[in-house]
């Protein structure tokens, strides 16, 4: 029977134990409003650990919209019993003054070159830090052997790795594939945010990386950004905050394909009033 937690010492004492017996932590930082992307991480997470801990908390430093922070999806009750079904032995889910009892001012103090200035950074500024701050706080208290975190989040994941380099930590990131629909739209927890109209225009987002995908190589990088960005162009409900094609370890856009091994088109769209990020390795 999965434990549930939201005090920090309690949850401490608890994995404590486990990790005192010699059992490796497997964890899976979430916000909640879990859906298959995230379930999909903790049955990679049980396969690889002895045991599972997941994580719920919507983290007030990494929004940057308050408005945003405010309409954030929350179920814990209908996670928790996902996250049973699934494996997960024990859920921390703490309140926001159990994470920051002195306020929010404790951001962790990193510098991420130019990784966190590009893309989300430039769009949602602090964001970052918000992550990396709460991120570490979870780490500390989980004290896992691996974390797992989905590629959807490609910036973050790249952000999260950063971090542990230059913390000396020895938390194995292990970034898994997206979760999509059957028409290829990514799964997220804004999704349910969308109306049935929105939802039915979404794929287009997945649809235009993978045409962005074919071209790869043939058509120069500035061009197919263009290109691309016209596509979205084509559907005015939709309204592209950024498009860019990426090294995928530095982020740093593109020019040439000189190394497209590396590259990966990274989007940002608003369909209505929900954000939606994607993004696709094009030459993997």
């Amino acid at each position: 029977m999965m434990k549930q937690f939201a005090n920090i010492a309690e949850t401490k004492a608890a994995i404590g134990s486990l990790i005192y017996e010699g059992m490796t932590i497997g964890f899976v930082p979430t916000m909640g409003a879990l859906h298959d992307g995230h379930l999909t991480l903790i049955r990679r997470a049980k396969l690889e650990n002895d045991m599972v801990v997941c994580s719920i908390f919507v983290n007030p430093t990494q929004f940057n919209n308050k408005d945003d922070l405010f309409k954030y999806p929350r179920n814990i009750a209908n996670d928790a019993r996902m996250l049973e079904a699934n494996g997960c032995g024990i859920l921390f889910a703490p309140e926001v003054a159990e994470m920051y009892p002195n306020g929010e001012k404790e951001l962790l103090n990193l510098k991420f070159g130019k990784l966190d200035k590009v893309m989300e950074g430039k769009f949602r500024p602090g964001h970052f830090q918000g992550v990396a701050t709460i991120v570490n706080k979870l780490f500390e208290i989980v004290k896992p052997v691996k974390a797992y975190f989905g590629k959807k989040d490609f910036q973050q994941l790249a952000i999260i790795r950063e971090m542990v380099k230059q913390l000396n930590s020895k938390v194995e990131i292990v970034g898994c594939e997206t979760v999509r629909e059957p028409d290829g739209f990514a799964m997220s927890s804004r999704n349910m945010q969308l109306t049935i109209a929105e939802r039915q225009l979404a794929p287009i987002i997945f649809k235009v990386l993978q045409q962005v995908k074919q071209k790869a190589g043939v058509r120069p990088v500035k061009d197919l950004k263009s290109w691309a960005i016209r596509q979205f162009g084509q559907h005015p409900e939709l309204r592209v905050e950024y498009f860019e094609i990426c090294h995928r370890d530095s982020l740093m856009p593109l020019d040439n394909w000189r190394s497209k091994d590396q590259a990966v088109a990274l989007v940002a769209v608003f369909i209505g009033d929900v954000r939606l990020i994607d993004n696709l390795e094009l030459f993997s």
